[in-house]
């Protein structure tokens, strides 16, 4: 027995399965799995531009006969599921397992969405494991469910079962040959014609699915007493048997499809039955519609964020135990940007120009946060390019602010270029910044295609970002140094005073890569306590709680100094390295 995430846990499986192949983008709570998997024996994996290409790989892979395990995060199923629907209807050749990784609580994610609503829509079966020990076995399982209902599988997980290290069983490897290809356009080319026929086989695969998930290992009954009867899954399922010991409960394994039969048989066997589940309404309407009666609770479960025992007990008006209750007045700690942050500068000058800032995913997203306070937008990948051009097309005629996207390198690829497209494609205007920091920093500082790091540390191409951006027909590429405060300025100046579109690359390593620190700075008398360079919102910087002064802490500063560029009055210096002294006996 070993300690493993639930994300360590699902790589496991699919290696113990024989898969060859594992494709993604990284994307919290997911992007370990792959990190995890890509360090097996005798396995390809690689990160993909976006979810998007990262599953057409897959499936590509799939009809070509190996086992391929896709991981995303919840928002990335919105971008994988063009692919995934039609892959509903051609099915697999080896078996394709899809982690669909949910993030109740929006921890690090933009929205709260529940992806058993795409199991249900696209018609594939979604397993749902509670522990690192299903997800494991659930996802080693998937795959020959795969290739035996010929149809992708989901793996579902939340940030608790991504995240939480718990004990599993650890198997070897089981080589699966790889499948012959043999052309059948019948099954692989949906276009009308064939894909009509494919309905009906995705229409029989359904009922054979039903009957199957009837008596489907991954779901149990856990009869402990008639009074209440509880039907849950997940990570929730944890909460549920700590908060109601005597409770019966119904654990879903598989969640799509459920089992009609075998719940009525366990409501059947309950005086009430509750459904319990974190921020969706999938499993009751699921109940419901089945044509059992759901109970209601003496007080209603949050309709957001994550469950815990005190909240279930809570909901049925049952006792919570005592706990200490959080001091007043505790000053909060919000994300910012690191010390030394090569993004910092940029949004500081964003913010003196009053522009309008269309932002998005990733860490440059903290630039919305005070004292910068310098986004406005932040809606999905890519779409800081989008609505830059929407702006624009709105505000046109008009006397108005500076329109500005902000978007990073990995952004960029993953769906910033196809906007830059369009936006070029009709003549936009505006002002697009590149934040070329070398990394996908946010999840974890993962390689993309303009830092030219893979995942396997394979060789590679580097793209030259600004070689592309020319050659979509933007004229006005420019290269910044984002450390250089008055040639930031300069350049949003001059790109936002055109009438044509500009692309501003500014280019630094994120802090974390280079892990360097020069002499830190520091205040001397000179300072005025003006303010200034506390609106950078630089964590090493804070205001002196008597004289109002700045106050660089040593321990934080890197030795950017940024800081210094910003104070009029010489008071932020750094000090000489100390000379090296002869040596001493």
């Amino acid at each position: 027995m070993e300690l493993m995430s639930g994300n360590e846990a699902i790589a496991q499986g699919a290696w113990e399965a024989g898969a060859r192949i594992g494709v993604a983008y990284p994307g919290t709570p997911s992007t370990e799995t792959l990190e995890a998997f890509a360090e097996k024996e005798g396995v390809y994996a690689e990160w993909c531009v976006n979810e998007k290409v990262a599953v057409e790989v897959g499936i590509g892979a799939s009809a070509a006969g190996a086992r391929v395990l896709a991981t995303m995060k919840h928002v990335g199923v919105n971008v994988a599921a063009d692919p995934l629907f039609t892959a509903a209807y051609t099915g697999v050749g080896g078996g394709l397992v899809v982690l669909a990784a949910d993030d109740p609580g929006m921890y690090s994610s933009q929205n709260e969405q529940d992806s058993h609503y795409y199991a249900r829509a696209a018609h594939i079966p979604l397993l749902d494991p509670a522990d690192s020990a299903e997800a494991l076995a659930f996802t080693r399982d998937a795959f020959e469910l795969s290739e035996r209902f010929d149809v992708p599988f989901f793996v579902r997980s939340s940030v608790r079962v991504s995240h939480t290290k718990t004990p599993v069983e650890c198997g070897p490897r089981v080589e699966v040959p790889l499948k012959a290809y043999e052309k059948d356009p019948g099954k692989w080319v949906m276009m009308p014609a064939f894909a009509k026929p494919r309905r009906k086989v995705q229409l029989s695969r359904i009922e054979d699915l039903r009957a199957w998930v009837e008596d489907c290992p991954f779901n149990r009954v856990e009869q402990r007493g008639s009074a209440a009867g509880v039907v849950c899954a997940g990570a929730a399922y944890q909460h549920v048997v700590e908060a109601l010991p005597d409770a019966s409960v119904f654990k879903l394994g598989c969640t799509w499809p459920l089992p009609a039969q075998a719940l009525r048989a366990f409501a059947d066997s309950v005086d009430a039955l509750y459904v319990v589940e974190e921020a969706s309404e999938y499993l009751t309407e699921g109940v419901r519609a089945l044509g059992i009666d759901v109970a209601e609770f003496a007080a209603p479960l949050p309709q957001d964020g994550e469950l815990s025992p005190g909240l279930i007990r809570a909901a049925f008006g049952l006792e919570t135990p005592a706990h200490a209750v959080a001091p007043e007045n505790l000053p909060s700690r919000p994300p910012a940007l690191c010390p030394g942050c090569p993004h910092r500068l940029v949004f500081k000058e964003l913010t003196r120009l009053k522009a309008i800032v269309t932002g998005d995913i990733g860490c440059y997203t903290l630039g919305a946060l005070p004292p910068l306070s310098a986004m406005d937008t932040c809606v999905d990948m890519g779409a800081s390019v989008s609505m830059a051009h929407g702006f624009e097309l709105a505000l046109e005629g008009t006397e108005h602010r500076p329109v500005v996207a902000v978007i990073g390198d990995s952004t960029f690829a993953h769906s910033g270029l196809s906007s830059l497209i369009s936006t070029v494609y009709n003549r936009g205007s505006g002002t697009v910044c590149v934040l070329d920091n070398r990394t996908t920093a946010m999840t974890g500082r993962q390689g993309n295609p303009f830092n030219g790091e893979t995942l396997q540390k394979r060789p590679s191409r580097e793209l030259d970002l600004e070689g592309v951006v020319r050659s979509l027909g933007v004229e006005d590429v420019r290269t910044i140094d984002p450390h250089d405060a008055l040639a930031v300025r300069r350049a949003l100046k001059d790109a936002t005073s055109s009438d044509e579109l500009s692309v501003l690359v500014f280019r630094s390593p994120c802090v974390l890569l280079e892990r360097t620190r020069k002499p830190a700075f520091e205040v001397t008398g000179d300072c005025t306590a003006c303010g200034v360079c506390p609106t950078l919102g630089c964590p090493a910087i804070a205001k002196d709680a008597e004289t109002g002064c700045a106050d660089i802490d040593p321990d934080l500063c890197i030795g950017c100094g940024q800081c210094a560029q910003y104070c009029a009055f010489g008071a932020i210096v750094q000090p000489e390295p100390a000379a090296k002294g002869g040596s001493h006996e």
